[in-house]
């Protein structure tokens, strides 16, 4: 604190701090105490049969725009492949 310094970089993300939005899903999934929504393993499934979950609101590790997004795809095909075991 108070001191400057110069270090020579080629990127810098900055995070100020995160908070998800999933209050309107309290009391219909399951959520960690920071309020996250809890999935299975490396899965996007959730509590609930049926109910996937990504990206900023599953994901309070790495809480990036290209992880969000890759996320993404994860739950399309999960709910791809659940639909195939429901027979859709």
């Amino acid at each position: 604190p108070g001191e400057e310094s110069t270090h020579p970089s080629t990127g810098l993300i900055v995070a100020i701090g995160h908070q998800p939005h999933t209050d309107l899903f309290k009391g219909q999934l399951e959520l960690h105490d920071n309020g996250y929504l809890v999935t299975t393993g490396n899965r996007s499934t959730t509590s609930v049969e049926g109910v996937f979950a990504c990206g900023d609101v599953q994901d309070d590790w790495y809480r990036q725009a290209i992880t969000a997004a890759g996320s993404g795809c994860m739950a399309a095909i999960d709910a791809e492949r659940w639909l195939e075991t429901q027979g859709h």
